[in-house]
Parts: structure tokens; sequence; C-alpha cells
């Protein structure tokens, strides 16, 4: 791998910490730094994709909602870096203490994510998270681990 791409390769990383630590403290005005103004984001719940940044906040915000206190694990990042676009999977998992006191371990999800680099910085321009189901029964199997 050349100089610079490993250099895009740490950033991609950061940048990727960076969205981890902004989902543990609930803040969006940092998950929002992270992301395309044109973000398209299919996510796990209604609807079937969330375009433009507002709409990427509006989805977390309600996420937040849920939580008093909010925990993402990632596992397993994988990225493939070109000049100005890469993309990378991993595993994740949302958890935390929810509004109730109730303590949730959530459940692990696979994601993907597409970078693009605009003025030599790094931003996600597409996510999707998704669960797997049983085909048979049409339910989301929400117990499996990497």
């Amino acid at each position: 791998m050349s100089a610079h791409r490993e250099v895009d390769e740490a950033e991609i990383k950061r940048l990727v910490e960076t969205i981890v630590e902004g989902i543990r403290a609930k803040d969006l005005e940092t998950l929002r730094r992270l992301y395309a103004t044109d973000v398209v984001s299919f996510d796990v719940e209604p609807p079937l994709q969330h375009v433009g940044i507002e709409a990427k906040m509006a989805n977390w915000r309600k996420a937040f909602t849920f939580f008093r206190d909010v925990d993402y694990e990632l596992r397993d990042l994988t990225l493939t870096v070109g000049d100005d676009v890469a993309f990378g999977h991993a595993f994740g998992r949302l958890s935390g203490t929810l509004e109730n006191g109730t303590a949730t371990k959530g459940m692990w999800v696979r994601a993907t994510f597409c970078f693009r680099k605009t003025d030599d910085h790094w931003v996600v321009a597409h996510d999707q998270v998704s669960v797997p189901f049983d085909v048979a029964s049409g339910r989301a199997a929400a117990d499996l681990e990497p």
C-alpha cells in the first residue's frame, strides 16, 4: 500500500472512531460533520432510505431518545481505499440503558460504509445497516454474534 493510501486509510479509521464516539456521546453536531450533506442512509427502520444530512440526523436523534446512556461497538472493520472513494464493512451493536432504566445489550447488525473524499477530507456518503433474517419465518435473526 502506498504511503498516500496509508494516510487516507488512517484518516478514515479516525473518522469511524469519531462516529463511534459521537454515538456514545449522543453528539449530533459531531456526527453531522462526518457525513456528506447529500448522504443516503439505508437503516434498519423505515423508511427504506434516509436522504440528506437532515434526515440522517433526525434518524440519530430519534434513536437517541430511547437511551439514557448509549454505547456502540464496532468489530472487524475492513476498508478498501481508492483515490477519492472508499468503502468498508463491519459488525455494529447499539446498546445501553434505556430511558426507563432497563439495560439492553442490543443486537449485532451488518454495517457498510461508503466514503467520499471532498476538498482533501473524507466523509460518509452512504451507509447501510442490515439485520439477517430467517427466510422461512420472515423473522429477524437478532441473536447472531460475530
